[in-house]
């Protein structure tokens, strides 16, 4: 492959103040062994690092104003599911005792107090980016006014003191805290007001949580105002009208605040006999789970603070402390706001130029048809998925030679097109058999609701392997053709998810390859029936295989670097966490190989450490999509070895899921994933560099150097492909 670069001109200048750092990795002692903790970057604190590149792009004033918005609501979304999963998990390691120790060398409780401080500046930094800066920058630039209760004038108050006897007062359930009533149980990142009053004839205190209702939006639009948006927090409204809902007590304090429960319940997948009965209990036990973060208005005094760290058994240290906006994951609602001039441009995903031809007849106009001229390369969202994988879906749904349909679902949405085909499908006497992965984190409730709606209209539904999250993305589809069945495959990297397949960076490849196809059945056998050592010609299945495949394909690349000096990899993925893939890169590095990994989350490997990795560069590309492909490429002397599919390099995808990566065989899409992975590391708009201390560093381009936006150009070219078919690179040269 075309090798690319390393740009020196490319200038470390963030636009907005420099982004803070997580991760502190320990000082390489001289000598260290590729086992050493020393070489390993925090894998909680390297995915705050990742956070906290998300939270640049709302301090970033390149990005559209509302966008700024949205990045910050993006930002505290990441953060709760952060405290959920990870700080949780660590809770409940530090309560077991565990004295094991993370890669780099902490123990539970030294992790914990390390994820305290950064989270802790995390949530400052994120509230006064919302508070100082993008606040006044709404009623400056777009006439959108968020306003305190306090800023509002008499009749505004007036006309929203009537609207709460109307409309919130009805709804409002004052729960209070005394012997007869114990204190109440509070529901996962809802959000509360803690009372506190004074009965007015005996002159004793008491303490009163209120649920603040949020299912009809959070921001209240004020009328009688000269913006063309003014609104206020509808806690706000609560919190000075409060003193209706207790008559004969004096209202001494209400303020907000809002709790995160643990999300890591300890089930144990290995052990259960009935995959649904332990997914369902772990639900349940999630509503109960232990609080793990309690966040609170900054004035809320000392004495309520204490008695909700008392009742909800917490420390000290789980505390954290808002001047402002509790919870800015709801500002979702204001960067919803129809302003397209303070929004990104619109982008309507492209239908990819092989979809837009009509043949003469029906069967040249099918999607079938289409596939048998070759293999197809889609990248979501630039090319449309509704035009491409739904269509297929949609189509085998209809088509009467069509014999079945199979499919992994890990997450889909609440109106799915691809589950009402595969419904509709059924309802045809197709043979339709969907693996539902119950256990994908989150998504349990709605996975569960969609396979009993499966199994009702007669779709054959697993639900995973018992030990193993299946986290493969395919479809086969099975089409009886002169005289005999033929298999359409689709592998991909994403979810079959319409809404996300509009934001989300995918890549994936359509085929009627036989070997492939036997592949797909055989990995459907494995997942449905009893076939532990099934076989595969082509796809690369883990937990079987993969591991091995990588490793060899980076041994490899060290055989050919020794040979003639050329070896090469560059990948393009999620998260980096797994010891043997880093050490067989450290190992690779130390020979020559030159590697470029894109990744977008966190990474625990260390880039440019003198005699370990030097030769390795890590990136990671921000941007209005998020960066949801998995991509190898493997030099092997100028004739790349590329695969694309399911798994990081991590240690759950390679050993403890089902997934599936694809060679990409055909010469035309292999030149055009080259050419993607060469865009994404010349990038100076969107790209950060990490360096040996763990510092992310935004890219630039120097003076009289043209920027390049990874994201930018895969949208040009997209529309290059469309309007002219071919190859756009190839087409910008001619």
């Amino acid at each position: 492959m075309a090798t690319q670069e390393r740009s020196a001109q490319q200038q470390p200048a963030p636009p907005a103040p420099p982004v803070p750092r997580a991760v502190v990795p320990m000082p390489v002692p001289e000598g260290a062994d590729l086992e050493h903790p020393s070489l390993y970057f925090n894998r909680e604190l390297s995915w705050l690092d990742f956070n906290w590149r998300v939270l640049q792009q709302a301090r970033d004033g390149r990005v559209p104003l509302l966008e700024r918005v949205r990045f910050v609501a993006i930002t505290c979304s990441n953060l709760d599911e952060f405290f959920q999963k990870r700080v949780g998990g660590l809770k409940q390691q530090e309560a077991a005792g565990v004295l094991s120790l993370s890669r780099d060398g902490r123990a539970p409780a030294e992790q914990l107090q390390l994820i305290r401080g950064a989270a802790g500046l995390m949530h400052q930094v994120m509230t006064e980016t919302w508070e100082k800066e993008l606040r006044p920058l709404l009623r400056r630039e777009a006439e959108v006014v968020v306003s305190d209760w306090a800023g509002l004038r008499a009749p505004q108050k007036l006309a929203l003191s009537r609207w709460f006897r109307e409309q919130i007062y009805p709804v409002l359930t004052p729960l209070a805290v005394d012997p007869g009533h114990p204190f109440p149980f509070i529901s996962n990142l809802s959000l509360s007001l803690a009372v506190l009053m004074r009965h007015a004839a005996r002159g004793t205190v008491h303490f009163a949580r209120i649920k603040i209702p949020t299912s009809q939006g959070r921001w209240i639009r004020v009328e009688g105002a000269f913006a063309r948006h003014h609104y206020v927090p509808v806690e706000q409204v609560i919190q000075a009208n409060v003193g209706d809902l207790f008559p004969g007590m004096e209202v001494q304090s209400a303020h907000p605040f809002r709790i995160t429960r643990s999300a890591a319940t300890g089930r144990d997948e290995e052990g259960a006999e009935d995959l649904l009965e332990e997914i369902s209990e772990e639900l349940r036990e999630r509503r109960f789970a232990p609080v793990v973060r309690l966040e609170v208005d900054r004035a809320m005094p000392l004495e309520v603070r204490e008695l909700l760290v008392r009742e909800l058994e917490l420390s000290p240290e789980d505390l954290y402390e808002t001047t402002g906006l509790i919870a800015p994951a709801d500002l979702t609602g204001l960067a919803d706001l129809d302003l397209p001039e303070h929004r990104y441009p619109a982008w309507e995903p492209v239908v990819p130029e092989p979809f837009q031809h009509e043949g003469e007849t029906e069967d040249e106009r099918n999607v079938f048809s289409i596939i048998r001229r070759g293999d197809l390369l889609l990248h979501h969202p630039y090319d449309s998925f509704s035009g491409s994988v739904q269509r297929l879906v949609e189509e085998a749904a209809d088509d009467p030679a069509v014999l079945a349909i199979k499919q992994t679902l890990y997450r889909t949405g609440s109106s799915s097109p691809i589950v009402k085909a595969l419904l509709r499908a059924a309802e045809r006497g197709k043979q339709v058999a969907v693996l539902v992965e119950v256990s994908a984190r989150f998504d349990e409730a709605n996975n569960l609701q969609w396979a009993e709606v499966l199994e009702d209209a007669g779709v054959h539904v697993t639900y995973g392997l018992v030990g193993l999250k299946t986290h493969a993305k395919v479809t086969l589809i099975v089409r009886y053709e002169g005289g005999r069945p033929r298999t359409y495959c689709h592998i991909g990297t994403g979810n079959y998810h319409a809404r996300t397949a509009r934001i989300y960076s995918d890549l994936g490849v359509m085929t009627c390859d036989p070997a492939l196809g036997l592949d797909l059945v055989n990995v459907f056998h494995f997942l449905t029936g009893y076939a532990p050592d099934q076989q595969y010609a082509s796809l690369v299945v883990a937990p079987r295989d993969m591991r091995r495949v990588f490793e060899e394909r980076i041994r490899a690349e060290v055989e050919t670097q020794r040979a003639g000096g050329t070896g090469r990899i560059v990948a393009k993925l999620n998260a980096l966490d797994d010891d043997g893939i880093i050490q067989a890169l450290y190992r690779a590095s130390q020979a020559g190989v030159r590697v470029d990994l894109v990744v977008r989350g966190h990474c625990r490997l260390r880039p440019g450490l003198p005699g370990y990795s030097e030769n390795i560069r890590v990136r990671s590309i921000v941007g209005r999509f998020l960066e949801h492909d998995r991509v190898y490429c493997f030099g092997n002397g100028g004739d790349p070895v590329i695969y694309l599919g399911s798994a990081d390099w991590r240690r759950r995808n390679l050993a403890e899921r089902v997934e599936a990566m694809v060679p990409v065989l055909d010469p035309a899409l292999r030149a055009r994933l080259v050419h993607v992975l060469e865009v994404a590391l010349a990038d100076n708009r969107l790209a950060w560099e990490l360096a040996a201390d763990g510092q992310y560093v935004q890219l630039h381009p120097s003076p009289g150097e043209p920027e390049v936006d990874y994201q930018d150009t895969m949208m040009r070219e997209a529309l290059e492909r469309s309007r002219k078919g071919g190859r756009p690179w190839e087409l910008a040269e001619a």
